[in-house]
């Protein structure tokens, strides 16, 4: 079925920039919403960013005016650019794409955050 694979995580000091990406096996142009989730050890799931078939887009308080949300239809990617990174960043981070009322996941990538 669909299928999607984070990648783009790693290891960064707080201040950095890392850029997640989210293949995904299908068109993502017909996606109700595509969106982006992380889950710090100990905490629960928690939704960061999302972009809707609009193009419109979503962010938690805590990423506004440091993460960015997009996606490239002809790549049946997404990606989340992330900035100014701090230490509490630091999670498994999710792609989520929501296909016809159907959710998919993605395996998630870690970010590391150091300081």
């Amino acid at each position: 079925q669909v299928q999607l694979a984070e990648s783009g995580g790693g290891l960064v000091q707080a201040g950095g920039s890392l850029r997640l990406s989210c293949a995904a096996s299908t068109s993502i142009s017909s996606a109700l919403v595509m969106a982006w989730y992380r889950q710090a050890p100990g905490k629960q799931r928690e939704l960061v960013a999302s972009i809707l078939k609009s193009g419109n887009t979503g962010y938690a308080d805590s990423v506004k005016g440091r993460f960015t949300i997009s996606r490239d239809t002809a790549e049946n990617t997404g990606y989340l650019q992330m900035d100014s990174l701090k230490v509490e960043d630091t999670a498994v981070y999710y792609c989520n794409i929501n296909l016809w009322g159907t959710n998919y996941w993605g395996q998630g990538t870690q970010v590391t955050v150091s300081s």
